[in-house]
């Protein structure tokens, strides 16, 4: 049997980001190896596209294109993703064929507020619809007061959230369909 692959998608760029941190601890909840997709992508612009696919935007198709299952961390700006992940997404559906499609995909959000990124997730949800991704529709990993949950390590304490970040990465692993 193949190992399985998971990349993950943070829509915060800041190397401190609380999302980033659920992420890598979704990531070492996943059997399997992980690789984290960078989103430092230009501003999509057709014009660039047409000279040919950045360097970078390749990169991260061919990280998506590869991996078994995506886990996208997802803070909640102006009570919607960011615009980093928006335009990751958007050079992502350029390329023949769709490397989410069919993929487990779960989603997560931290956030300084009491909601946790319960808009967010649902606006994702909807920006991934044309990516065809198998997104889980449950648990929904909604971590509000993010700061008060996590250690001096980055390492979530709360015994609620662990519990969901568990269960959700079971659900993935278990919708991986790994080839013999």
């Amino acid at each position: 049997m193949t190992e399985t692959t998971l990349v993950g998608l943070c829509g915060s760029l800041r190397a401190e980001s609380l999302n980033r941190k659920l992420m890598l601890e979704a990531a070492r909840r996943f059997d399997g190896a992980f690789v984290e997709g960078d989103l430092r992508l230009p501003l999509y612009d057709q014009d660039l596209q047409d000279r040919g696919m950045p360097e970078s935007v390749t990169r991260l198709y061919e990280q998506v294109r590869a991996a078994d299952a995506v886990v996208i961390a997802c803070p909640e700006y102006n009570k919607a993703p960011p615009g980093v992940l928006k335009n990751a997404l958007d050079w992502l559906s350029r390329f023949k064929g769709w490397p989410m499609e069919g993929k487990p995909t779960a989603i997560l959000s931290a956030t300084a507020g009491r909601s946790g990124g319960e808009r967010t997730q649902s606006i994702l949800r909807l920006m991934l619809v044309p990516h065809r991704a198998a997104v889980l529709s449950y648990p929904e990993v909604l971590v509000g007061h993010a700061q008060t949950h996590f250690d001096a390590e980055g390492r979530v304490v709360t015994d609620s959230y662990i519990r969901m970040l568990d269960e959700t990465m079971a659900r993935l692993q278990a919708q991986i369909s790994v080839p013999a």
